[in-house]
C-alpha cells in the first residue's frame, strides 16, 4: 500500500478538502472518483480557485474525527467537460453527493452549461503531518471510521 491510500481514505471519508493554488486555500465539498478528487463550482454552486487544465495544485486533507491536517498532496487539474468519457460518472457522483440540491432533476444539465466540474488527480509523493514517516502509523484510532 502506498500513502496514496491515505489520500483515497482521507478524501472518501470527508465532505470537504482545501485546495491550495497561487497561495491561497480554497475549501470545496467534492466526491472521490476514480482516484482523484472531483469538484463542480461557480454557476450558483461553491466558489473554485482560478485553475486551469494541468495547473499543480496542493490538497490539504484533514481527518473527520478531528479536523487535523494529516496529508497533503500535489495533484493535477483536469477539467471534466460534458461529453467526456468521465462526465457521466464524475456528475453522477457529485449530484448523489451534493446536500440541498434545489434542482436535482436538471442539475446535471446545469451543470453542463453554467458550471465548471474538475478533477484533481495526486500523484506521490504525499507529505503527512507531524512529521509522520507512513500513514500505517495512523492506525489507532481509524481515520476511516
Amino acid at each position: 500500500m502506498s500513502d496514496l491510500d491515505l489520500v483515497a481514505d482521507l478524501a472518501k471519508k470527508s465532505g470537504l478538502v482545501w485546495i491550495r493554488f497561487d497561495g491561497h486555500d480554497q475549501a470545496v465539498w467534492h466526491e472521490w472518483v476514480d482516484g482523484a478528487v472531483c469538484v463542480v463550482g461557480e454557476g450558483g454552486e461553491q466558489p473554485l480557485p482560478p485553475v486551469h487544465d494541468d495547473d499543480i495544485v496542493t490538497l490539504l486533507l484533514r481527518s473527520k474525527t478531528n479536523r487535523q491536517l494529516v496529508a497533503s498532496v500535489d495533484a493535477t487539474t483536469e477539467t471534466v467537460a460534458p461529453g467526456s468519457p468521465a462526465w457521466d460518472d464524475v456528475t453522477a457522483a457529485l449530484k448523489s453527493g451534493r446536500l440541498n440540491l434545489p434542482d436535482m432533476d436538471t442539475a446535471i444539465e446545469r451543470w453542463a452549461r453554467e458550471s465548471r466540474v474538475l478533477r484533481f488527480a495526486p500523484f506521490e509523493p504525499v507529505t503527512l503531518a507531524d512529521g509522520l514517516s507512513s500513514w500505517r502509523r495512523l492506525s489507532r484510532p481509524r481515520l476511516s471510521g
